[in-house]
């Protein structure tokens, strides 16, 4: 057997170190991804007890129902904000297999899970700050019934 030249064998060390520095790139991309479940793999709704922390307007109010529910500026919306920079139905709460969701509504502005933008169902809990306009939402308690 012949032992490879010094070129060869820097190369292949080359093209192993950028192996190892892809699955590295990817195991972080996929550690950084948000809690997203697609709506088919959700499951049966399952009764849940959400409690909200709503900070709008400088004021603080909180809100504690059974998802699913809504909210928005208009007043149909289970939680109504009066934040001009809310669309009137703008993020929707629901629970399914013990697992509580928001879900932004094809809002103007967006709906933001701690600082990234919510793109379909995302799982909440507990220590969340869900943001919708100008309003901060906080998650100050997730639990089953």
């Amino acid at each position: 057997m012949i032992a490879p030249s010094a070129e060869d064998f820097d190369r292949q060390m080359r093209i192993g170190s950028l192996a190892i520095t892809a699955a590295l790139a990817l195991v972080a991309v996929l550690a950084a991804r948000p809690r997203v479940r697609a709506a088919a793999e959700i499951g049966p709704l399952t009764p849940m007890q959400v409690e909200l922390e709503i900070l709008e307007r400088g004021r603080r109010r909180t809100y504690r129902a059974r998802p699913p529910f809504v909210v928005g500026r208009a007043g149909a919306a289970d939680v109504v904000l009066r934040d001009a920079e809310v669309s009137r139905q703008h993020a929707r709460f629901e629970s399914r297999e013990r697992i509580a969701y928001v879900e932004d509504l094809r809002s103007s502005n967006g709906t933001f899970l701690n600082g990234k933008k919510v793109t379909e169902a995302v799982e909440i809990r507990e220590g969340d700050a869900i943001d919708v306009g100008t309003t901060r939402i906080l998650v100050t308690e997730v639990r089953s019934e």
